[in-house]
């Protein structure tokens, strides 16, 4: 419907005193409304209304994500010289050359005839949008100004209306997206989807209606609910409900949600002031609500591709109602509401001219970098990593190729991370670089204006794993660690194979007959392992004794034990149930977890029968039973295991602050830190940690989540 309140030039000024009272910025604006307002007098649109009203429509919108005075006034002038008869050389003496420039670039993308056949098509045309802008301020105008244009599309005819609406939904709504401008990207999305399926559009507005009277008492009461929660432990918050957008609601559909599937269309959302009173916010929610499980996700931690940053989690009410409930800082929601834009800093400079303008460059450069990404080809985690680390790193440098390329690195890069940058390859062949003429060591560290020459060798050995002590890009720290990955587990297949095929001749046994049997066959499949490399790789690596699988091929009777005297069999025979240790032939026998190798439930484990003290349980790899058959005795995890089991790990990281994300991933893997102590040296830090985890699984995926951090360098299972 039409909208029945105008926009006026006073309106527009008040809503940017709002965020911005700087008299010669609010002078700016004023006069390029009046210069528009002149060129477009006596013009009309389509609808019948008034031409200034299409610009000053646009400039409003703007105001919405604080677009600076710059914006403003080239959206108030961006139809002057397409549509009526101003001039780049009038809009350039009279606002100068940055405006100027800004407007002569939206005419440009006006002139260009969108059309989006196909995906590959539409995508072509995205890249000519982006690579048209000079300025990321053009593309951000031009969403703006197709909003407006979707707000008043009823005027065209049905058959425009579709083909507009396409257009919007296939090349702008994407990049609308990559910019992380929510609040354009979502009302262009909802007046596309009315257009295009008009039916479904109305249908999911008028679900929506009828819930929300049904739901309002609902989300009002949880809502209080949850503020008195914070209230009561002294965190300052806002809370307030949220309601999906009708294309978000449609998309699950359309992909195969039932409607009483989609939990999270309506939710509360509750903001914070730092990282840290999330994730105490997320605690208190769930000590109070039950959480739904697999319903937690953790942006935070890992960032969307377009920077946004939250924790979701969806909670059983009071009443059994489900709620969908996000937490996140006021910065992370300015970035989720404003994206890109949210980073302009317009009241530190009184011209804003030349640092915004390197500012909006800046952007630009990243957007490009970022549309270029092919998210399909890329690991998420390395996706979002790299995003983080490269694409937007809080500050840049800019070096060069010997060629003359310019290459984007982050503050503190160096040869390394710029061969990285270059290619992989090239990475790992690395065996020295020149920078300005000059031979300069690896972890040289660059700076803007460099020119680097990297030296490789095709013999070259790979890359060194210490390089990971000095590299800042995720890239080369992923290629680097994968690297190593690879030849370790290659060594651990020779290593394991060896001391494999040293056991089974103290034994007596043939090798050739073993390697080929269906017994060894069964035990690997008894252990999860794929085949016999993964043996070797976990008996290389220490997570299987090579004892064991020797013991579990003969099913040899243990030598007398003085305390024992088992009967003569294999199998257990009894078991005492209510221990978590299960010993084999015997019941309330004493029973203590070894303090060196600090085994958990998972685990492989081993009984060492002590002269007057029961039986001591380690880990099959342990270093002080892997010498000896004499005093051992066959023990298992009972299978409900009923407690926390202590185990220490060392995590090897850069001399960043790794404290919080530590313990913030141990409290969401339901792990407790039970002792921290911190290992500093010239190069890195290293963290002793002791933990309290219920089993090697919830360990693992401790692991693996620490792993991800960009910061950590490695992380190892600690044996005294």
């Amino acid at each position: 419907m039409k909208n029945k309140k105008k926009i006026t030039i006073n309106d527009l000024i008040n809503k940017v005193k709002e965020y911005n009272d700087n008299e010669s910025d609010i002078k700016l604006i004023e006069e390029s409304y009046w210069f528009a307002y002149k060129k477009h007098l006596n013009q009309k649109r389509i609808s019948g209304d008034d031409y200034i009203e299409h610009p000053l429509e646009v400039a409003y919108i703007l105001t919405d994500i604080n677009a600076d005075a710059t914006c403003l006034s080239a959206a108030l002038l961006h139809d002057t010289i397409e549509d009526s008869n101003g001039t780049y050389d009038e809009i350039k003496e009279n606002f100068g050359e940055e405006i100027a420039n800004l407007v002569m670039g939206i005419t440009q993308i006006n002139k260009l005839h969108f059309h989006s056949d196909s995906e590959q098509t539409a995508t072509y045309q995205r890249k000519i949008l982006v690579g048209l802008s000079e300025d990321v301020r053009v593309l951000i105008i031009k969403l703006a100004d197709r909003l407006h244009n979707m707000r008043t599309l009823y005027v065209l005819s049905d058959e425009k209306q579709k083909k507009k609406a396409k257009e919007t939904l296939e090349i702008l709504t994407p990049v609308a997206h990559r910019l992380g401008i929510n609040k354009i990207k979502s009302e262009l999305e909802d007046l596309s989807l009315r257009y295009l399926k008009p039916d479904a559009y109305y249908d999911i507005v008028e679900k929506l209606n009828n819930m929300k009277k049904e739901k309002d008492d609902n989300v009002g009461s949880m809502l209080i609910e949850v503020s008195n929660l914070l209230n009561e432990h002294h965190i300052k918050h806002e809370i307030k409900g949220r309601t999906k957008s009708v294309y978000s609601i449609y998309n699950k559909l359309n992909k195969g949600k039932k409607w009483s599937q989609i939990y999270d269309i309506f939710a509360l959302r509750v903001l914070v002031n730092t990282e840290e009173e999330c994730y105490q916010v997320l605690g208190l929610i769930h000590s109070k609500y039950k959480p739904v499980p697999g319903r937690f996700k953790d942006y935070i931690a890992m960032p969307k591709t377009n920077m946004y940053q939250s924790l979701h989690t969806t909670v059983i009410g009071s009443d059994g109602e489900l709620f969908e409930i996000q937490i996140r800082t006021y910065d992370m929601n300015k970035i989720a509401e404003y994206g890109i834009a949210s980073h302009w800093s317009y009241k530190e400079h009184s011209d804003g001219s030349k640092a915004i303008k390197d500012t909006m460059e800046k952007k630009l450069s990243i957007f490009r970098s970022i549309i270029e990404l092919n998210e399909e080809s890329t690991s998420s985690e390395e996706f979002i990593s790299s995003i983080k680390k490269d694409v937007l790193p809080e500050d840049s440098i800019f070096v060069y190729t010997p060629k003359g390329d310019v290459i984007e690195l982050p503050k503190g890069a160096t040869p390394v991370d710029f061969a990285y940058k270059v290619h992989s390859e090239v990475g790992d062949k690395t065996t020295g670089a020149i920078v300005n003429d000059i031979i300069v060591p690896l972890d040289y560290t660059l700076l803007t204006g460099d020119v680097i020459k990297i030296n490789t060798s095709k013999s070259s050995k790979g890359p060194n794993i210490d390089w990971l002590n000095f590299v800042v890009t995720q890239t080369a720290k992923n290629h680097i660690k994968a690297y190593h990955n690879r030849i370790e587990k290659d060594e651990n297949v020779v290593k394991g194979s060896e001391a494999l095929e040293k056991e089974l001749r103290k034994n007596s046994l043939a090798i050739n007959e073993i390697i080929n049997s269906k017994e060894l066959e069964n035990i690997i499949e008894n252990h999860k392992l794929n085949d016999i490399n993964e043996l070797y790789i976990a008996i290389g690596s220490g997570k299987i004794s090579p004892v064991t699988i020797v013991r579990e091929l003969t099913q040899k009777e243990e030598k007398e034990k003085p305390l024992l005297k088992l009967n003569n069999q294999a199998n257990l025979t009894k078991v005492n149930y209510k221990n978590d240790i299960l010993v084999e032939g015997l019941e309330d026998i004493k029973v203590n977890i070894s303090n060196c190798c600090n085994p958990i439930p998972g685990d492989n484990i081993i009984g060492y029968v002590t002269k007057g003290a029961g039986i001591t349980i380690h880990r099959s790899n342990c270093h002080n039973i892997t010498e000896t058959n004499e005093r051992l005795i066959n023990v298992k995890w009972n299978e409900q295991t009923t407690k926390k089991y202590k185990t220490e790990l060392i995590i090897y990281a850069t001399n960043d602050n790794n404290l919080v994300d530590i313990v913030t991933i141990s409290a969401s893997n339901n792990i407790v830190v039970d002792a921290l102590s911190t290992i500093n040296k010239n190069d890195y830090k290293a963290y002793n940690i002791t933990l309290l985890v219920n089993n090697l699984e919830e360990l693992n995926k401790y692991c693996l989540a620490l792993n991800n951090l960009p910061t950590v360098t490695k992380v190892e299972r600690r044996m005294n």
